[in-house]
């Protein structure tokens, strides 16, 4: 975007390989990583050998897009629903005056922005996970993501940002982990489509406008179909390269078949309406206003991204303009915000810009957009050390509520966006459940049980967030409030609390301190109905000295707003020895509509140091049995002992009734997900039985589902490999049971299926299979003893095919060429000879030129070629990155 290229920020990034991992041990210990570095992780958590990824589009991909040629394409895809949200009521908003209209984007890196690590989960505890979904009306992953099929190992994290060769998608998807959590928070998901004049080499938004026979748009098409597939709602479109004036209109209409098929769609200030040019307008007016209500074609796209630049002349004048062709501002124009630059000190003027979006009376005039809010994280130089995650906690929370502590007054000019965007809710119905897990850990628990020690990051499970950070009225020293992570865990150095980790998951809700007067702490913003079942728990414990303390359930009814009904939880000032659960019968309040629910901590006749209470589990329950039934069809899918990876599927229930799965190795905890597939790395267990629970709205966890394993039964040390003669040459130890082997080869890409199978005599060590493929696609190797557990290996068939550049993409008028990127899925660079000399080619970024045209770097003006010779012979080598290579001549013989 306009002065912030996420590209340029990133110097460094995130990739796979053990050998790359090693060379990144070299290189931090050297030079040690930069603020903005996004390296790989290494050692425990560092990439599954067939750790599915997402990558990048360009626009000849998407149209050649299918989910079948992508084998992780299954574990990619999104899978909860968006969540409705509640209804304003302004009367418990931590600022009833603000109105409840007010939009916001964020637009930033998910897990870390990683190139060849876009995982929806990893094993990795200080990857950045968003924690203010309550804010948020929309979230965007912003990074590049090269395109399928790029080697990991082209990717050279030591070399400058510009020197990266490879190429980059003009699209990029959202992270699912991320979209999972959006939705569940009622928050809708984006994709991104980017074009500038380096960052994606010769890919150009001319490609976008091709229409079909019908006058449609085919890649319009591709974009909303793979939406809907892989579960997000919509597009940021940031367009940074000059449009032809005459591509304008066909512009519009794209957009507008975006929108259409039932597409969200963004708009970034950056193009001139008339001209075309790159004009950043940092106001809505009538440059940019027709790119979101066009008068001859009305709403082509949702909403506009305003650049930075604005004051409040600006977005005043915008609000007007808005008004005027009936739009609401507040959803319509997005102010926009560089927060990855500018973090704390935003340069616009000398006080919190966005206070220059506020009208006399102190309310938003438009909606907020922030590019690069995960700062907090990626900006940060220990930002990988565990024991700095305190530091992007407080950074996060500072970015949001103005205080790095939750306290009611702003650290600096910086007020938080909580000053200028109401908290929103999708608490509702007749049960709620929470264990205060923001979604990793540096192990986890279950049920107050330690179920893994090893440290993990999963969006995927995280809790609806405690919507204040922190609301804590006290009459007299407020409590602190801390999500503990366990023992292994280092807080804030304004903390003294023991530390006692989770009940159910990665962490639990800490409140400590002196408590010397009553503590209100309000936790959630609902619209949850009450019946005559109703009944409300808390599990907690109290590691704390017994005292005359007490802690109470905090309601605010619909009905009063401003009383806080406290419900006392007797015997909770008495210390515990674990975890204890206490309840109130609610039935008193049937009918009545809970608006905002939290706890109070009454203190006693005198001050009490060092008071510490963990909340370890909240549940609502309407007194109806809504415990799941056990999950169906849980199976083993792949089993790769050789890399330790395990692959599960089952058949997944409707979201109304059940909100996620946990997979455990016996009682060992290996992850969670609301989906019917999953993926676990690092699994070196040779036997043991796979349970799956599923875990209801209310809390309540369905009997387990059972498949077992035993690897002793399975033949052992498998190995393949595929030869380019088309022969595929396996090798195992053969179990002791003597029972004859079924050995089963198939391809990975369905939409090019291949698969045989052989049985074999128990005692076989070994064999060879004739006529496999040879394009270079993956497979996976299955062995069966009998009845016994399969076991697996995967990699990729040996790749001799090519095929040729086609002479039709290339434009001949007189002497001068006009080339274009090949419409096929596996090449790297295009080298044209003139009478058997190489052509020079510009690359992007000023990076010196190549003696052919190299995928994602070569400048598209670079493409047309003037031949010195009107009689010369032109031939065309295209290479992939295998290092096959096809010859077309172009011209001459």
């Amino acid at each position: 975007m306009a002065r912030s290229h996420r590209t340029r920020r990133r110097a460094v990034t995130r990739a796979g390989t053990a050998a790359l991992a090693a060379m990144l041990a070299v290189v931090l210990t050297a030079t040690g990583a930069a603020a903005s570095d996004t390296l790989p992780w290494t050692g425990e958590s560092a990439v599954g050998a067939n750790q599915p990824y997402q990558h990048g589009y360009s626009v000849t991909d998407l149209l050649r897009w299918n989910p079948a040629d992508d084998t992780g394409a299954e574990l990619l895809r999104a899978k909860v629903p968006l969540q409705q949200r509640n209804a304003a009521n302004a009367a418990t908003q931590r600022n009833p005056a603000l109105p409840a209209g007010t939009q916001l984007l964020t637009l930033a890196g998910d897990y870390g922005n990683a190139f060849f690590e876009s995982h929806p989960y990893t094993n990795e505890f200080s990857q950045y996970l968003f924690n203010y979904w309550q804010y948020a009306d929309f979230y965007g992953s912003w990074h590049g993501m090269p395109t399928q099929g790029v080697p990991v190992n082209y990717y050279d994290p030591t070399a400058d940002w510009r020197e990266k060769w490879f190429e980059f998608g003009m699209l990029n998807l959202p992270n699912p982990g991320y979209t999972n959590a959006a939705h569940a928070n009622g928050v809708r998901s984006l994709g991104c489509i980017f074009f500038s004049d380096n960052d994606r080499g010769d890919q150009a938004y001319s490609e976008l406008l091709v229409r079909d026979a019908a006058g449609g748009f085919p890649v319009a098409a591709k974009l909303v179909q793979v939406a809907k597939f892989y579960g997000f709602d919509g597009y940021f479109v940031n367009q940074e390269s000059r449009v032809a004036p005459a591509d304008i209109p066909a512009y519009k209409q794209f957009l507008k078949q975006l929108r259409d098929g039932g597409l969200y769609v963004q708009w970034y200030d950056s193009i001139d309406n008339s001209t075309g040019a790159i004009s950043y307008q940092n106001e809505f007016n009538a440059v940019n206003g027709p790119f979101v209500r066009d008068l001859r074609l009305g709403d082509v796209s949702d909403s506009i991204f305003l650049n930075y630049w604005w004051n409040r002349t600006k977005l005043t004048s915008s609000k007007s303009y808005a008004a005027g062709l009936g739009l609401d501002s507040r959803k319509s124009v997005f102010a926009g915000v560089e927060a990855g630059q500018y973090q704390f000190n935003q340069p616009y003027n000398l006080e919190d810009n966005l206070e220059d979006n506020l009208d006399a009376g102190g309310a938003p005039m438009n909606a907020i957009a922030t590019l690069g809010a995960d700062f907090v994280s990626s900006d940060y130089a220990n930002k990988t050390d565990d024991a700095a995650q305190r530091d992007v906690f407080d950074r996060e929370r500072r970015w949001w509520t103005g205080s790095s502590a939750g306290a009611t007054t702003p650290e600096g000019t910086w007020k938080g966006i909580s000053k200028y965007v109401a908290e929103r809710s999708v608490i509702g119905g007749t049960t709620f459940a929470t264990s205060f897990n923001t979604g990793h850990g540096l192990s986890t628990w279950t049920k107050g049980r330690l179920s893994s020690p090893k440290e993990w990051g999963n969006i995927n499970v995280q809790d609806i967030p405690v919507t204040w950070q922190w609301w804590i009225d006290a009459a007299g020293t407020p409590l602190s409030a801390d999500f503990d992570y366990g023992p292994a865990y280092t807080p804030a150095s304004r903390f003294s609390y023991q530390k006692i980790g989770a009940y159910n998951g990665g962490s639990s809700l800490v409140l400590s301190g002196t408590l010397d007067g009553d503590n209100t702490v309000r936790l959630y913003k609902t619209d949850l109905q009450l019946a005559k079942g109703s009944n409300l728990s808390l599990t907690y414990t109290k590691p704390s000295a017994s005292d005359d303390s007490e802690l109470r359930f905090g309601l605010v009814l619909a009905s009063d707003p401003a009383k806080v009904v406290q419900l006392p939880l007797a015997g909770s000032g008495e210390r515990t020895t674990g975890w204890t659960t206490r309840s109130v019968d609610l039935s008193a309040y049937a009918g009545q509509r809970v608006a905002a629910l939290g706890l109070v901590v009454a203190a006693g006749a005198r001050p009490i140091q060092g008071y510490q209470v963990n909340l370890g589990a909240l549940a609502l329950r309407d007194g109806k049995d809504r415990t799941p039934a056990a999950p169906q069809d849980l199976r083993i899918t792949q089993l790769l002992p050789e890399t330790g990876e395990l692959f599960l599927s089952w058949k997944r229930a409707g979201y109304d009734k059940v909100r996620r799965y946990d997979v455990y190795l016996d009682d060992t905890y290996l992850g969670g997900i609301y989906d019917d597939v999953y993926y676990v790395k690092r699994f070196t267990a040779t036997s043991g039985t796979i349970r799956l629970v599923a875990v209801g709205p209310d809390g309540s966890e369905s009997p387990a589902a059972t498949t077992s394993f035993d690897l002793a039964t399975a033949p052992a040390k498998v190995k393949a490999s595929a030869k380019p003669d088309g022969t595929l040459t396996a090798s195992w130890t053969p179990p002791a049971n003597g029972r004859p082997v079924t050995l089963k080869v198939q391809s990975l890409d369905t939409s090019r299926p291949y698969s045989k199978e052989v049985e074999l005599p128990g005692t076989s060590t070994g064999t060879t299979l004739t006529g496999v493929p040879v394009n270079g696609d993956g497979y996976l190797l299955t062995l069966r003893a009998g009845p016994g557990t399969a076991t697996a290996v995967r990699g990729k068939f040996a790749d001799t095919e090519i095929s040729p550049y086609p002479a039709s993409a290339v434009k001949i008028s007189g002497n001068t060429f006009t080339f274009s990127r090949p419409a096929l899925a596996d090449w790297h660079t295009l080298t044209i000879l003139e009478d058997g000399q190489a052509k020079s080619f510009a690359t992007t970024y000023g990076s010196g030129a190549k003696p052919y045209i190299i995928r994602g770097r070569t400048t598209r003006a670079a493409e047309t070629v003037t031949m010195s010779s009107a009689s010369s012979k032109v031939v065309a080598v295209l290479e992939d990155y295998a290092g096959n290579k096809a010859t077309t001549v172009l011209r001459g013989n």
